[in-house]
């Protein structure tokens, strides 16, 4: 990633200084470097009241029934995480959050599964199954009430901003389904190939 954006910024200044608009270029980089201050402090704001709002629902027992809601879900889709772990109770909020719409929340509740999921991974180079299934899961997350593209829709001036729910629900199913559906494939492949490398050979050896 780092020599994608470095390729982007130098490319930037070169197609700037070749048509003559490197006013342009240098305003665009001085008004985006504003704008990326503002939104690290409201990122900042929101991570901290929504990972407070986690700490309480820990306190109050909540994450437990969302987690008792959820299991049949999650204890199938990972199956190396205990119904008692603190990734699965996460995992758990993760969902809901991304049910009601509500991006922000979700964000530090996903942060807070991937770590776990990391923590039990051993901190390894690689990412296990249950991480990539997470990604998978958080990335598609399935809406039933687009909570943030509703008020965007409304700041914007539309009349009817809960109108887009259909299509929302049924790109959610979709993009979930296709998303879950590459994974396993692509999972069950991995394992096959493993499998095959294992193979007892003369003498019973392994390769």
């Amino acid at each position: 990633m780092t020599y994608i954006w470095v390729g982007m910024l130098v490319l930037s200044v070169i197609c700037g200084a070749l048509t003559g608009r490197m006013e342009g270029v240098s305003a665009a980089a001085m008004g985006e470097c504003i704008k990326a201050v503002e939104l690290s402090i409201t990122l900042l704001g929101s991570l901290c009241l929504w990972g407070g709002v986690m700490k309480i629902a820990e306190k109050s027992g909540l994450t437990e029934k969302v987690s008792g809601w959820f299991y049949p879900l999650v204890g199938r889709l990972f199956k190396g995480v205990g119904r008692d772990s603190p990734a699965f109770a996460a995992i758990s909020m993760n969902l809901m959050a991304n049910l009601l719409g509500l991006g922000n929340a979700a964000t530090p509740l996903g942060l807070t599964a991937m770590r776990e999921l990391d923590r039990q991974n051993s901190g390894g180079e690689s990412a296990s199954d249950d991480m990539i299934t997470f990604v998978v899961l958080n990335t598609a997350s399935l809406q039933l009430i687009p909570t943030t593209a509703a008020t965007l829709r409304l700041r914007a001036g539309s009349q009817n901003p809960m109108e887009i729910i259909t299509c929302v629900w049924l790109c959610s199913v979709l993009a979930l389904s296709a998303g879950l559906l590459v994974n396993r494939a692509l999972r069950g492949a991995t394992c096959g190939a493993g499998a095959a490398t294992r193979r007892p050979v003369k003498g019973g050896s392994r390769l």
